[in-house]
Formats: structure tokens, C-alpha cells, sequence
């Protein structure tokens, strides 16, 4: 990146302002997506919904994310990062304004289920053009021994804005309705617009600059599309994601209804896990960087994580048998949920960037929007499959089967490496001995 800073317009410290930029779009969509599932029960209230249509529609958003992730990666390689950001965040805004005049409930007024399914399903498939986008962003302006740290502070807009959608949406939605929650929305995705349109610009070897050998050799011959380790990471990320999306998709419904905690609990305990998050993609991503060995901590998050939600089902099993005091075991039920979503989100900033860093940055684009389309997907089908493993066996069932995800994640999110180098390194092994 050094050479290509000497022609660039922008000082080498720009790449920080693309690197905010970045957070931005993503805290911005952020705060729909991971925070209006916050207001589940206020949702399930004031649509008069029941627990099935509840995690149908909280499922829409991610359906469309999903849909939309890899078609808006392969524009974002080919049209560059800017242009898709504006879009995306704009037209995304624009879709909020729409569903604060049309698909908000009101004393007067409850709008059909039509209505709030398809704004949700329009704003997943509008908003999934910032993952990409910004991840490409990232790739290009920071260098190899910078990606880790800066791919998870990028990762952490996700946490930052559940955090803050936990914190603000619920109060927004309980006092001055849904219409108010939709379009505080659309300003953030303003906002955050305009923040990409001041700073997010391509970086010249991104323009056309020729490459240095270190920047060739990061490229592929193999498009993404077609390498089968980049599907194995793609698939392994979407999988631990599932108990993640549990958390947060139905983590305010389990402690409100199993749990019986107040409103204030359910706040600290979600915005407990979204800054906790937040802060252990920071530490990872730099500790990664500088003992490279980011294969090792995914695999040590997807055991932790295997181990803390079977924890958590073992929990639920003995406060509902009233094995021990009841009301010291609902606290510990808290505490582990808090735990075991902070454990299955601290590892995002390290996978994406092992999967960009495989792709390549030219590819990074593609790459992500194929590990976001698994992710939404899994978004999509977590919500609405909880309902039914709550009536055939409660909350045990759901919790056994997030360790169970968990457990099939680890050795995707850790492929071996390709045929023709473990022939090198055996032969390398032979010379030695």
C-alpha cells in the first residue's frame, strides 16, 4: 500500500476515515437488524401476533439480506464500494420513511401482516449491499498486517449497533410507537450515506495502480465462486451464526417469558452482549494479527461455544424441575445467556478475514456477499424454526440445538489445506528427517 499512498490524493491516515465510513453503514443497518428484534415483545403486542408469525416476520429481514448478499458483492467488485453504499443506504432509508407512514401500528390502526412483512423483506434486501461493500473497502485500503485488526473493528458495527438498537428501540417503541422507531432508522441510514459519500473512494491500486508481487500472489487463480475451501468457511460461519441469531432473535422472549425478567433486565442483559461482543472482536482481530493463528481461536470459540449453550440448556432443564433455588438458577440463566452470545459473536472479524484474505482483496467483495448470504439465510430460518422446537420440547431443545450448530461449525471453519500443499509439506517433512 505504500507505493500506491505516494500517488493517492488521500494521506495514508485516510484509510482510517474509509475504515469509519465503513463502521457506520454497517452500525447504521445494524441497528434495524439486530435491534428490532429487540422489541420483540413490544412487536408481538402491538401487531398482535403470536409466537410463530413473530419469528416469521423478525425472519424476513434476514431472508432478504440473504437474497440480496451476493448479487450486491459481484456489483460491488465491479462498480467499486462507493456507489453501492449510497445505493444501498439510501434506497434503504427511503424503505424505513415507507414503513413509518404505512406499516406502523397505532390506537387507531394495526396494519395488515402484509404490510410489515414486506417492508422488513424490501429493507433486508435494500441494507445487504453495506456488508460487502464496506468489507471490500477495508481489504483494499489496509495491508495484510492490518486486515485482522481492521476487518473486526469493522465487525464490530454489528455488536455497536444491537448494543445500541437494545438500548434505544425498545424505549422508542414503548413511548412513542413504531412509526418514531422507523423513521430514527431511516436518519441513521442517512447519516451513515453521507458518510460514505465523504470519504469512501477507491485507493489508486484499486484504480489501476500495478500491483506489487505481495498484492498479485494475494489474488487467486480460482474465483470464489469455485474454490471449495472458500464454500467450507462460507458454510461453517453461516452454521455458528444459528445459535448467535438465537440470542438475538428470541433471547428478549426467553428471559421475558421463562425467565420473568422486567424490562430492565432484558435491556442490560442484550446490551451486555452486543458491547461485549464489540470488544472481543477488537482484542481478537489484533491478537490474530500478531500470532497469526486465526484458525486456532476459531476453533477454541466454536468449542466454547458447544460447551456454554448446552450449559445454558442443562440450566433451563434444572430451574424448571426446581432442582435447586429458583431464583438464584434464573439469575445464572441470565448471566450464561449474556456469556454465551458474547462467546458466539466475538469470532466474526477473525473468520471474514481469513475468508477475504483466501479470496483475495480483488475478490473480497464476492467472497463476503457469499458468507453474508449464508449468514442471513441461517437468520432467516433460526427465528422461524424456534417456535416449533419451543412446542415439541421448550427452551431446552432450543439451546441443545445451538450447541449442536456450534459443534458442526468447527471443522468447516477450519478446512485443511489443498491437496497439493500437504504434498509440500509432507515432502518438506521427509527432507527434514
Amino acid at each position: 500500500m505504500t507505493q500506491s499512498h505516494l500517488s493517492s490524493p488521500h494521506s495514508p491516515r485516510h484509510r482510517w476515515k474509509v475504515l469509519a465510513a465503513g463502521v457506520a453503514a454497517n452500525a447504521a443497518f445494524s441497528v434495524a437488524f439486530s435491534g428490532i428484534p429487540m422489541t420483540a415483545v413490544l412487536m408481538r403486542t402491538g401487531y398482535q401476533l403470536d409466537n410463530a408469525t413473530l419469528g416469521l416476520v423478525l425472519g424476513l429481514m434476514g431472508l432478504g439480506i440473504a437474497v440480496s448478499e451476493l448479487p450486491w458483492g459481484l456489483l460491488t467488485d465491479r462498480w467499486g464500494d462507493r456507489p453501492v453504499l449510497l445505493t444501498g443506504l439510501g434506497s434503504t432509508a427511503i424503505a424505513l420513511v415507507a414503513m413509518a407512514l404505512w406499516a406502523a401500528p397505532s390506537a387507531q390502526h394495526i396494519p395488515g401482516l402484509g404490510w410489515l412483512a414486506a417492508g422488513l423483506l424490501l429493507v433486508g434486501l435494500l441494507g445487504g449491499s453495506v456488508n460487502g461493500a464496506s468489507g471490500r473497502a477495508v481489504m483494499t485500503w489496509f495491508d495484510a498486517s492490518e486486515r485482522g485488526l481492521a476487518m473486526s473493528i469493522r465487525q464490530t458495527a454489528v455488536p455497536l449497533g444491537g448494543g445500541i438498537g437494545a438500548l434505544v428501540l425498545p424505549f422508542v417503541a414503548l413511548h412513542f410507537g413504531f412509526a418514531a422507531l422507523y423513521g430514527l432508522l431511516a436518519l441513521l441510514c442517512a447519516l451513515s450515506a453521507a458518510m460514505s459519500w465523504a470519504w469512501v473512494h477507491e485507493p489508486p491500486i484499486a484504480r489501476g495502480v500495478p500491483r506489487s508481487p505481495t498484492s498479485t500472489a494475494e489474488t487467486p487463480k480460482t474465483g470464489p465462486l469455485r474454490d471449495a475451501r472458500v464454500w467450507r468457511i462460507v458454510l461453517g460461519i453461516g452454521i455458528l451464526c444459528a445459535p448467535q441469531f438465537a440470542v438475538l432473535s428470541f433471547g428478549t422472549v426467553f428471559l421475558h417469558d421463562f425467565g420473568h425478567a422486567g424490562l430492565a433486565t432484558i435491556t442490560a442483559t442484550m446490551v451486555f452482549t452486543q458491547v461485549g461482543a464489540m470488544a472481543m472482536r477488537v482484542w481478537s482481530g489484533r491478537w490474530t494479527d500478531r500470532r497469526r493463528n486465526r484458525p486456532a481461536y476459531l476453533r477454541a470459540c466454536s468449542a466454547l461455544s458447544v460447551a456454554l449453550f448446552a450449559a445454558l440448556a442443562v440450566l433451563v432443564i434444572a430451574a424448571d424441575t426446581h432442582i435447586a433455588d429458583s431464583s438464584a438458577l434464573r439469575i445464572a440463566l441470565v448471566v450464561l445467556l449474556g456469556v454465551s452470545g458474547v462467546c458466539v459473536s466475538a469470532w466474526h472479524g477473525v473468520a471474514y478475514t481469513e475468508l477475504a484474505t483466501l479470496a483475495g482483496a480483488a475478490r473480497a467483495g464476492t467472497a463476503l456477499g457469499m458468507a453474508n448470504t449464508s449468514v442471513f439465510l441461517v437468520c432467516f430460518v433460526t427465528p422461524f424454526s424456534i417456535p416449533h422446537l419451543l412446542a415439541l420440547q421448550g427452551w431446552p431443545m432450543v439451546w441443545l440445538a445451538a450447541s449442536a450448530c456450534a459443534l458442526v461449525a468447527m471443522p468447516l471453519l477450519v478446512p485443511r489445506p489443498p491437496a497439493s500443499d500437504q504434498k509440500l509439506a509432507k515432502t518438506a517433512l521427509s527432507r527434514s528427517t
